[in-house]
């Protein structure tokens, strides 16, 4: 008698497991780890390579903006089968170019190499966004990398001074971590195979909704979440010199709020790791775009300090859960990551043009108006993003229904 099969998981969402999140949360990580440690890279770059803080400053904005558009261009290989070969040949790419800027003392070679460590960390950055379509309960699984994202990036910022703010620390961490990764991506989940006969696109699209519905919804949330993005990080880049100017905060408390905006963001992706889909996504979003709007307005109104600093840290906390939720959103869509794939990468489009946003309102208009601006962009973007949301839930559960076999075991050990 012959042993009986094991069982396949015939749905286009699989759970998430111990090995699979290693692989997946990391790829993505790592990939943006450049966006969060720009501060200690400028320092680093002025004190070892001797260039100028407006060159230093440049290049990384090179090295994002290469990040944001090879994250778009991969899109259909992060959402198809050459998602493993994507994966591990971007972090390669992204650590040979940081890891030559770590130790290569030329600056023009070094700064050459920062750019091309961005475009290999666009790569990484697109895998990480479609293999979390993968799985399973978007909403926990887009909590859960909010969690690991800020715990890493809290850590590096820590060691980074620690060791010293030298070349060889603030891109040589990076590079061993972007190598350390690779040798991960056997873990990680491919695209769905949906069998002969069936197209993804059909397979997934509730009773009602047309392909062309889906597609306008997530080419929309690319373009939205690229606005929202200026709005938020122009906040965020003018944050301590109006705290400095306009509200009158000492540099201890400008360092306080940095800090703590960061403690608030590994405390609500904890709490909505646990909660998972308990509250769905499109009420949440809503409320979340209409009360960052109102902090915003409020940061740049207030000039008394411990409500400047009250008002930015809840900001940053609200911040920071809209955003687990928009990447939930877009890997709900579609389970093959076709529209979380490409979802950082307009945000770092967004992002890359932000500082010279902000400097720019603000020294035309003032800080007042400034938020005005910024709050009717959170505004703006509100409606269109709550309705992409209930889209989102539709899709999710038509594609955890097709072909699922409630009699299926998971050998695998299953931690969502």
């Amino acid at each position: 008698m012959q042993p009986p099969e094991t069982p396949k998981i015939h749905g286009l969402r699989v759970p998430l497991t111990a090995r699979s999140g290693i692989a997946t949360f990391s790829v993505f990580v790592v990939g943006y780890m450049t966006a969060n440690l720009v501060p200690l890279m400028i320092i680093a770059m002025v004190d070892d390579l001797g260039v100028s803080q407006t060159v230093a400053g440049a290049v990384l904005t090179g090295s994002l903006l290469a990040c944001a558009l090879v994250c778009l261009a991969t899109t259909r290989w992060a959402a198809g089968q050459f998602r493993r070969r994507l994966g591990r040949a971007g972090l390669v790419v992204m650590a040979s170019g940081f890891g030559a800027a770590a130790v290569v003392p030329s600056a023009p070679i070094a700064c050459i190499a920062i750019v091309v460590g961005g475009l290999g960390a666009g790569g990484a950055v697109a895998v990480g966004g479609a293999a979390m379509a993968a799985f399973t309960n978007p909403n926990r699984v887009s909590g859960l990398s909010g969690l690991v994202n800020r715990v890493a990036v809290t850590g590096v910022l820590a060691l980074i001074p620690i060791l010293g703010t030298r070349m060889t620390n603030a891109f040589g961490i990076v590079a061993v971590l972007a190598l350390a990764t690779a040798l991960t991506m056997t873990w990680l989940p491919t695209a769905p195979d949906l069998g002969a006969g069936t197209t993804r696109t059909r397979a997934e699209l509730p009773e009602g909704v047309t392909r062309k519905r889906v597609t306008v919804a997530g080419a929309s949330l690319l373009v939205l979440f690229a606005v929202w993005a200026i709005g938020e990080d122009s906040l965020w880049a003018v944050s301590g010199i109006m705290g400095f100017e306009h509200a009158g905060l000492t540099e201890q408390q400008m360092g306080l709020a940095l800090s703590a905006s960061t403690a608030g963001g590994i405390g609500i992706a904890l709490i909505l790791t646990a909660l998972g889909s308990r509250l769905g996504r499109t009420v949440p979003v809503a409320v979340l775009l209409t009360l960052g709007a109102a902090l915003k307005l409020g940061a740049c109104l207030t000039t008394e300090p411990t409500t400047y600093l009250v008002l930015i840290i809840t900001w940053n906390t609200v911040y920071a859960a809209a955003f687990i939720y928009v990447v939930a959103i877009a890997a709900a869509l579609d389970s093959s990551g076709r529209w979380s794939a490409p979802l950082l990468g307009t945000y770092l489009v967004g992002s890359a043009f932000a500082p010279l946003f902000g400097t720019l309102v603000t020294e035309a208009v003032g800080y007042p108006s400034f938020g005005v601006i910024v709050a009717g962009i959170s505004l703006v973007v509100l409606l269109p993003i709550t309705a992409i949301a209930a889209l989102s839930a539709r899709t999710e559960a038509t594609s955890l229904a097709v072909g699922q076999d409630p009699t299926v075991r998971y050998t695998t050990s299953v931690i969502v």
